[in-house]
Formats: structure tokens, C-alpha cells, sequence
């Protein structure tokens, strides 16, 4: 793999992250009127998946070490980031 794909996954990862938070925030106004659900646990359980996600292409991008540590965090990432989108 190269650091292409990790070049993807960090925006991507990063505004998934956001989409739950957004979310949270409009579930936790629809609570007052719906009542309780745990949607939003949910998705902030969603959200720490793609913040790892992140974390792990950032570390890609940035780490200076040898290409195999490079590849391995980029593969991680790349695993996060699907596992993130299945639990959406």
C-alpha cells in the first residue's frame, strides 16, 4: 500500500467523525420529544472507531520509520475505517 490511500482515509475519517457528533447532537434534541434511545451511544461508540481510524493514517503519513510500520498503520487504518462504516 502507499500513502495514497492513507491521504484519503485521514479526511474521510475525520469528517465521519464529525457526521456522528452532528448526529449525536440532533439525537439528543429528538430524546425530549421521542424519549430515550441509544442511538447516540451507539454512535459515539462509531465515532472513537473513525477517530482511531484517523489517528492511525495520520501516524502513516507522518511517521518517518521504515515503510513497513507505514504500511502496517496504513492497513489499520484502512481496516478501522471500514469496520466504521459497517457499524454505521
Amino acid at each position: 500500500m502507499s500513502n495514497s490511500l492513507a491521504k484519503h482515509i485521514l479526511p474521510c475519517s475525520s469528517t465521519m467523525v464529525g457526521v456522528c457528533l452532528t448526529t449525536i447532537g440532533l439525537v439528543k434534541i429528538l430524546e425530549n420529544k421521542l424519549g430515550a434511545s441509544r442511538v447516540d451511544e451507539y454512535l459515539a461508540f462509531n465515532s472513537i472507531i473513525f477517530l482511531i481510524s484517523a489517528i492511525l493514517s495520520y501516524i502513516a503519513l507522518r511517521d518517518s520509520s521504515s515503510q513497513r510500520a507505514k504500511n502496517h498503520c496504513e492497513r489499520l487504518a484502512d481496516l478501522f475505517f471500514i469496520i466504521g462504516l459497517c457499524v454505521m
